[in-house]
């Protein structure tokens, strides 16, 4: 079954370390995912997504352009970061981990992510919907992103772990020829 994103119930953020003492959050707000969502065995399911990097929101106009230049993301080499879902392992009732390629800054790295997928439900207009939450850490140096601040107590100015936290509301779509498959 093909799935569609409701762009007004979901959330594509992360969370970061600055001055190893505070915690800086941010998002981005446009993103595109295509999903084949089986709710009997969420195992069979796939999911593929793009984010565009230039849409990133964290609050603060200077430090949004400062993300968007090489020393972080370098949005006019790499304006995308891809996902695409390899395999799904079940870990608990309602809970997966999602085993996935990931590229930022043109790295590709495997990685699994935490998922939390609690089923379907219907909603007031009858359309059958779905929510599925994924977390995770990552390591930004790993994708190339290696800006580095030494602070003058021994620290950095931005932590190399990253938290990610997407929040997805999905409403199932008529399935089209494989070759137009609704986007998610």
């Amino acid at each position: 079954m093909s799935w569609k994103i409701d762009s007004a119930h979901s959330h594509v953020g992360f969370s970061v370390k600055h001055m190893m003492v505070t915690t800086v959050r941010g998002r981005f707000t446009r993103y595109e995912a295509k999903a084949r969502l089986d709710p009997h065995d969420f195992r069979r399911s796939t999911f593929e997504g793009e984010i565009d990097v230039a849409s990133i929101d964290t609050g603060n106009a200077d430090r949004d352009t400062h993300l968007r230049t090489n020393d972080f993301f370098d949005v006019a080499n790499h304006p995308k970061i891809f996902f695409k879902s390899t395999s799904i392992e079940q870990k608990d009732e309602g809970e997966y981990v999602v085993h996935g390629d990931l590229t930022i800054r043109g790295v590709t790295k495997s990685v699994a992510l935490d998922v939390e997928f609690p089923g379907t439900s219907k909603n007031p207009y009858g359309v059958t919907v779905a929510g599925v939450g994924v977390r995770g850490t990552l390591n930004r140096k790993d994708f190339g992103v290696a800006f580095h601040a030494v602070l003058e107590t021994g620290g950095v100015a931005v932590s190399d772990k990253v938290k990610i936290e997407l929040d997805f509301q999905i409403a199932q779509v008529e399935d089209a020829p494989a070759a137009a498959a609704a986007a998610v």
